[in-house]
């Protein structure tokens, strides 16, 4: 069986690819850089002797989306890591629309008709399942992203309720600030985090997948970000603004 992952190119999707391939399971590699993609499945196949298959796909673009929604839908496929996605420093008002919609289009609708392909095979063969990266930010109220990933998690949520019978699970991987390239793509500030908010990337992905075989819906990796977690889910919301507000700051 093999595991279908976007945003495959970097960060936590390549890690993803790296801790998977080591456990022997084929892959499909998604994301736009086609020559990373090509260097991490020669990579994968060389050392650890599987199958990896490349698919170049724009998640935005809707014909391209559907062709790897269609690749989720086979047989092969026994996991789906929707993990695809970026940050914005654009703020909503004044920001444009086009960037907006970009972000939603590859956050949540990306992720709604990926999964929506890939669970009903799953359901009838009775095993697999998705894990969706959202974020911790999912429980603050920071703008768009914040919004795009707060969908994410109940979305996975509802989806392991509604199959909690089955084989099938279906999870929210909600990490917080992870060392990769994606604040640098995003050109977010950094200089201000302490190093105590940093995660690990392969730390990261570690916990997730141990989180995934126990069946947890939602994964938190890090104790500080449990904590944290805890405390945006369970203060009163006016407090939850307040703190978004000023972490932006």
């Amino acid at each position: 069986m093999a595991a279908l992952i976007t945003g495959a190119s970097a960060g936590i999707g390549a890690t993803y690819a790296k801790q998977l391939a080591v456990q022997g399971t084929d892959l499909v590699l998604v994301a736009r850089n086609e020559y990373r993609l090509n260097q991490l499945a020669k990579e994968l196949t060389t050392q650890h002797n599987i199958k990896v298959e490349v698919l170049v796909a724009d998640l935005s673009d809707r014909g391209q989306l559907d062709k790897v929604a269609s690749r989720a839908a086979c047989d092969d496929i026994d996991l789906v890591v929707n993990n695809a996605g970026f940050g914005s420093k654009q703020p909503f008002v004044g920001g444009t629309l086009d960037a907006e919609q970009n972000l939603l289009d590859v956050l949540v609708t990306a992720v709604m008709r990926i999964t929506h392909s890939a669970l009903p095979g799953m359901i009838a063969r009775n095993q697999g399942g998705v894990i969706n990266v959202s974020s911790i930010a999912g429980w603050m109220s920071s703008g768009t992203y914040s919004s795009a990933k707060s969908w994410v998690t109940t979305f996975s949520e509802s989806l392991a309720t509604l199959h909690k019978d089955s084989n099938v699970h279906v999870m929210a991987l909600c990490p917080g600030n992870t060392r990769t390239e994606f604040h640098s793509l995003a050109e977010m500030e950094t200089q201000t985090i302490p190093n105590w908010m940093w995660l690990d990337v392969d730390d990261v992905v570690k916990k997730s997948l141990s989180d995934f075989v126990k069946g947890k819906p939602v994964s938190v990796p890090g104790a500080q970000y449990k904590v944290l977690s805890l405390i945006a889910q369970y203060l009163p919301r006016p407090l939850v603004r307040k703190i978004s507000v000023a972490s932006r700051r």
